[in-house]
């Protein structure tokens, strides 16, 4: 089975194309081991570029929010942490330390960068915070959010509040004044500005304590980390809207002097083994329509999600980069987006079974699942731009029901009230909620796809597909023609979970829209 590496180019950028969850970490993974397979150099590293905690990702059968996916692979010499991160210490140690407990080295590998931002819990009471001022101060719905405290640790960054985990190599004074002010920042902007009520501010900490109690439940199980560890009730001051500091100092000094020796500047490490031609992954978290300033407010993440946030974050000049799209057959959504193609996953027997195979890895949330949509991927194409695409969960698509009635959908343009059709997402959510998908329907098939590791053993519905997905999501990206543009390629499809279960002998794209 041979695989479409391109070989010239030896960092490689990971993307989500859609709206999130659309299996960026098993791409990590493929990725890796084609490149190991087709130059026989190991890999120097893997990069998470933006976001934290909140973005998860299940590689090699791991469940990971904050650490790279390279994690798994032995290989990978390196798990960087790029400066366009915000991370809580203890979080790095919440999941490190089981891996390692499952012999899975972490720390020998590990480097966050100097510039790296320090989240903390007063971020994460503040992600809850603004959410209750959301719905019962303005009345407006439920943005949905993972209450990692992302945006939050953010606004510091806007806001040039910044505690940067080089803090952690320099004195203990500095990092205590720096948490003071931000301690008090919180506690004033919780009271005074959210207008939190007494009740609302202690079920805060009973829901951050229950969340992290249930994620890292086997970790206790085993003796790993005290219950306490996760009782975030500890950290209440002695009356309401405060916090007790000496314990706060002392949890989060703590911490992060255990990752002191491997706060580092990660520079210099990239562009030296760059320059010796060894494979740099980077692993973007969220998605292109969850990016801060191109996706819709307020449902959006607070970060850039977008390939020029791998040059900032790691500090390096921009350079050539393998741009690799990512997204499902189908799409997966959740928090309260505008879905145009949703599928009922209550009525729709496709639907449902959709539905069963769709949990948040961050947060456990049923994700909302329905067509693939090619307007919102050839639009990512268009201004976005990737060289390579992915898609993931083919085999999910296989139909049970009897063949005659056994039809798949693909929304090829929008429809607006006044009967106009769009090929392009407007970019005001005011349009963009008044539009009706437009389809075209194709026959399924029955055919269990996952042990299948050749394009040609593709069932014949499978392949005019996968050929309508790609074709019309280029369409959409050129409304003008595509002869004289450079078409993304197919790396790989996804037939299955576990590692391996790919199919990359895919035709080129000019071959592959025939179908």
């Amino acid at each position: 089975m041979e695989s479409s590496v391109d070989t010239n180019l030896n960092l490689h950028a990971v993307l989500g194309i859609s709206m999130g969850d659309e299996g960026k970490g098993r791409v990590v993974h493929e990725i890796l081991e084609q490149t190991y397979n087709a130059t026989g150099m190991e890999p120097f590293g893997v990069v998470k570029v933006n976001g934290g905690a909140n973005a998860g990702h299940t590689a090699a059968g791991l469940k990971l929010n904050l650490l790279p996916s390279g994690v798994g692979n032995p290989k990978v010499k390196k798990l960087i942490i790029a400066s366009g991160v915000v991370a809580d210490p203890r979080k790095f140690l919440w999941e490190a330390i089981p891996l390692e407990e499952k012999g899975i080295s972490v720390f020998s590998r590990l480097q966050i960068d100097q510039k790296t931002q320090l989240s903390d819990i007063t971020h994460r009471l503040l992600d809850l915070a603004w959410e209750n001022y959301r719905t019962n101060i303005l009345g407006m719905q439920k943005r949905g959010s993972t209450g990692r405290g992302i945006s939050p640790a953010y606004c510091d960054e806007t806001g040039q509040w910044q505690i940067f985990y080089q803090a952690f190599n320099e004195k203990r004074e500095f990092f205590q004044d720096s948490l003071k002010g931000r301690v008090n920042r919180a506690m004033n902007t919780i009271k005074h500005v959210c207008q939190i009520s007494e009740e609302d501010w202690h079920e805060f900490f009973e829901e951050l304590s229950n969340a992290e109690k249930k994620a890292n439940s086997d970790a206790i199980e085993k003796g790993l980390f005290d219950n306490n560890e996760f009782d975030f009730s500890l950290f209440k001051g002695k009356d309401a809207f405060s916090l007790n500091f000496d314990y706060l100092d002392e949890v989060y000094w703590s911490a992060g002097q255990k990752l002191a020796p491997f706060i580092c500047d990660i520079r210099e490490g990239i562009l030296k083994n760059l320059n010796c031609s060894k494979t740099i992954v980077a692993e973007f978290g969220q998605a292109y329509w969850l990016d801060k300033r191109h996706g819709f407010t307020p449902n959006v993440t607070a970060s850039h999600t977008t390939t020029p946030e791998l040059f900032t974050s790691c500090g390096i000049p921009i350079q050539p980069v393998n741009t690799i799209g990512c997204c499902k057959a189908y799409d997966t959504k959740v928090g309260t987006h505008n879905f145009i193609t949703k599928i009922d996953h209550l009525s729709d027997p496709l639907g449902q079974k959709l539905a069963k195979l769709e949990y948040g890895t961050s947060t456990g949330r049923q994700r909302m699942v329905g067509w693939f949509d090619a307007v919102e991927k050839g639009n990512t194409l268009r201004y976005e731009g990737f060289k390579q695409i992915v898609i993931n969960k083919l085999d999910a698509l296989t139909l049970n029901r009897p063949k005659s009635n056994e039809d798949l959908k693909i929304c090829v343009a929008y429809k607006a009230n006044d009967g106009t059709i769009l090929k392009d997402v407007p970019r005001s959510e005011k349009i963009h909620k008044t539009l009706f998908p437009v389809y075209e329907t194709m026959s399924g098939w029955e055919d269990d796809l996952t042990q299948i590791q050749s394009f040609e053993e593709l069932p014949i519905e499978a392949k005019r597909y996968i050929s309508r997905m790609i074709s019309s999501m280029i369409e959409c990206a050129y409304p003008d023609g595509y002869e004289k543009s450079i078409l993304p390629k197919v790396r790989f499809l996804g037939v299955g979970p576990s590692p391996g279960q790919i199919i990359s002998d895919i035709p080129d794209t000019i071959e592959l829209i025939k179908y």
